[in-house]
């Protein structure tokens, strides 16, 4: 029986390909948003023409420096990842990758990522970006077990990567570029909360401190997330204020931030898996929608 088990699980690491592995430790799909607001950032700090090799430098060490973000997250909540069955089949919790490659994979990519920006692009965008992965790495992953309040810290090096954009082709922090940073900021808090809310009992039992398991009514979590939605809808129109979007994206981003508040009041009124799935994937919709009338919109 015991042999018939190993055989089962090792075909089941067998069904893993590489691609597999290294896509999950490096979540390829948060990284590839991470790059997407990136290029946003970009775009919309360019006044002239697209530099396209400083874009293509400044997507790869954004990709280096979230990818070895990812990587050494995943070292480090490893053993709190295999108590949660959205993330027990990551490749450190499921024995995919030994810890130690992982470790010494992501501190490679860490540093590859800061001196590809720093020579690459420029400095400031080299120390946001180092900003970023010691934020991320450093204060949010170990406040995950300490307090609730690592949502709105780990919202920072989420709304960095815009910024990182716009100063590769600036070389400077300008209002435009901060009201990039203050949407991006704005918008993970409804999406995490409501992540929160659908698996608060993983995150419980693994021993993360996430604002719907100190707050089993779950009023107070529908209250902050409603606050967030409504703060970002007059913060969406600063673009518009300060010359980076047009009247066109002033109507749509009105549009889309009635539609966000509308899905946090309904998760308000029932506070249920169902509607907190709602506004996770209003949320993931809204994003890419906002920037896309952001580019199409563009001032300058």
């Amino acid at each position: 029986m015991k042999a018939t088990v190993e055989t089962m699980e090792s075909e089941s690491l067998i069904d893993r390909s590489a691609w597999s592995v290294f896509s999950d430790l490096v979540k390829v799909r948060l990284t590839s948003l991470v790059l997407l607001t990136t290029l946003a950032g970009f775009y919309l700090a360019t006044t002239e023409g697209m530099q396209f090799v400083l874009l293509l430098h400044t997507m790869v060490g954004t990709a280096l420096l979230a990818c070895g973000s990812s990587v050494l997250n995943q070292y480090l909540e490893r053993h709190h990842d295999s108590l949660m069955p959205r993330t027990e089949s990551r490749p450190l919790p499921a024995g995919l990758m030994h810890p130690e490659r992982a470790l010494w994979f992501g501190i490679l990519l860490s540093i590859t990522g800061c001196f590809y920006t720093w020579f690459l692009v420029n400095l400031l965008t080299c120390i946001l970006g180092t900003l970023t992965l010691a934020l991320y790495i450093f204060v949010y992953t170990p406040l995950k077990r300490l307090t609730s309040f690592n949502t709105v810290v780990g919202a920072i090096p989420g709304a960095l990567p815009p910024l990182m954009g716009w100063t590769a082709v600036r070389g400077s922090l300008d209002a435009g570029g901060w009201s990039l940073f203050l949407i991006l900021f704005l918008w993970q808090l409804p999406h995490f909360l409501a992540i929160a809310w659908m698996y608060k009992e993983e995150y419980g039992a693994a021993g993360y401190v996430m604002l719907p398991n100190v707050d089993p009514s779950g009023k107070k979590t529908a209250r902050h997330a409603l606050l967030y939605t409504i703060f970002l809808l007059p913060c969406s129109l600063l673009p518009v204020h300060f010359n980076v979007a047009g009247s066109i994206y002033a109507v749509g981003a009105s549009v889309l931030g009635a539609g966000f508040i509308w899905q946090a009041i309904k998760f308000s009124s029932a506070l249920d898996r169902t509607r907190a799935r709602h506004l996770f994937f209003y949320s993931i919709i809204y994003l890419p929608l906002l920037l896309l009338l952001m580019t199409f919109d563009k001032v300058f």
